[in-house]
């Protein structure tokens, strides 16, 4: 069966998951780091995708982004994918490929599942063991929305605005969030919506998604289709 090709809205939220060919390390010290960070900015503005949150593992990372465009996500995750690969063959005197395949994403509700897909994002290095708090881990976007830090890549979604009327308010707000943390079945809700490509919403924002685009958003429920009126006169 043809794979479906990827979900990819202008205006709608973005959960993007990038990994490293059989689970290998694509960051192996700070300045592959930087390198990725100096790429995301150079083309997330290029192709007007703006990002909201992102992290960088040591054999894969998350970004949280809203594209302008149909085009822009897929283009900008190309770009950077052949630079990165370009620049760390060069830089670590290795040939071949450095991705696990096509990125994987979809798209998801902002009033259900954006504050949360950033917390999830800023906990990722929390639950894998590398860090013991989100503000310990160098390599995300947490620092930025806790007040730490600047980070010129990042671009604030009006959700985030609402959190509070000043910046310490809006920094505090979100904090509380990060501190409560998430449940097992969001984590696995996000997770698995960005690796299945599937829209990741309520039913209502699923189905109004469907009329926008003619690749399906959500997963067939499982069985024959349902007959019509008309096949059960017939």
């Amino acid at each position: 069966m043809a794979r479906l090709p990827r979900l990819t809205l202008p205006g709608f939220p973005h959960h993007v998951i990038q990994r490293g060919n059989n689970r290998q390390a694509i960051f192996l010290d700070r300045a592959d780091f930087e390198a990725m960070l100096v790429l995301l900015d150079e083309n997330a503005r290029k192709f007007q995708v703006a990002l909201h949150a992102y992290v960088l593992m040591d054999n894969h990372f998350h970004l949280l982004a809203t594209p302008s465009t149909g085009d822009g996500l897929p283009q900008m995750m190309q770009s950077i994918g052949r630079s990165y690969v370009r620049y760390f063959n060069q830089r670590h005197g290795r040939t071949g490929t450095l991705w696990e395949g096509r990125y994987r994403s979809t798209v998801i509700q902002s009033e259900r599942y954006l504050l949360a897909c950033m917390v999830y994002i800023d906990l990722n290095p929390v639950r894998a063991g590398m860090a013991a708090r989100a503000a310990d881990y160098p390599w995300s976007s947490h620092g930025h929305w806790l007040g730490l830090r600047t980070d010129k890549l990042l671009t604030t979604h009006a959700l985030y605005w609402a959190l509070g009327n000043t910046p310490f308010a809006r920094e505090a707000a979100y904090a509380a969030l990060v501190q409560s943390g998430l449940g097992d079945k969001q984590i696995q809700s996000i997770t698995q919506s960005a690796l299945s490509g599937w829209a990741l919403g309520e039913p209502d924002f699923v189905a109004d998604l469907q009329k926008l685009t003619p690749r399906r958003v959500a997963k067939a429920k499982p069985g024959r289709p349902a007959m019509s009126s008309d096949s059960e006169a017939a």
